[in-house]
């Protein structure tokens, strides 16, 4: 029997969005083994969307194993267990700035730094109310770097939040799959 290949699963704070990971993360599942991680916001913040105890027991359970929440939980993600392929779903506008720019400050940034150092692909799911306005340049930084892809996005309220931008979470596999072969998934703008 072929071992599956291990895909890091980083979660951040658009909770409004997790529904749909959770979902994209069961197809996952049923290829991959999945290393869960949360940033430390997300691992402690309730919302309207549920509690942080609630998700990371979600996550938890579909993946099979404890959520990575630190620093220094995520720094040996490069160096001792080396992930095929790093996802982050959902990104938010800020961690899209902090990748863009090279700041490690929580454990989704640490899990970039250290799996990237490996030269293995990272995917990019993001969900950021400023897509069109602040984080736009952000988003032009990383479709430039090696070894990042996205996964295809669009506007998802153009009417009552102009400027808000969300990957297609349903896309979520197929674009793990083409990154793992070097690939983006096209088109990126849907």
């Amino acid at each position: 029997m072929k071992e599956k290949r291990i895909l890091g699963l980083a979660l951040c704070g658009s909770y409004c969005t997790y529904e749909k990971l959770f979902e994209a993360a069961e197809k996952l599942r049923e290829s991959y083994e999945l290393v869960p991680i949360m940033s430390e916001t997300a691992a402690a913040t309730d919302s309207r969307f549920g509690t942080a105890a609630e998700h990371m027991d979600r996550l938890e359970a579909l993946c099979g194993r404890a959520v990575i929440k630190s620093i220094r939980e995520a720094e040996p993600l490069g160096p001792k267990l080396k992930l095929d392929a790093l996802i982050i779903a959902p990104c938010t506008g800020n961690t899209l700035a902090k990748l863009a720019h090279g700041i490690t400050d929580s454990a989704v940034t640490m899990a970039a730094k250290a799996h990237l150092r490996n030269g293995r692909p990272l995917v990019i799911a993001f969900s950021t109310n400023d897509g069109l306005s602040g984080s736009a340049e952000n988003i032009g930084r990383l479709l430039n770097r090696k070894n990042v892809y996205f996964v295809p996005f669009g506007q998802d309220d153009a009417v009552n939040k102009p400027r808000s931008l969300q990957a297609d979470f349903s896309l979520l596999a197929e674009t793990a799959e083409a990154a793992l072969r070097g690939e983006q998934l096209q088109p990126i703008l849907k």
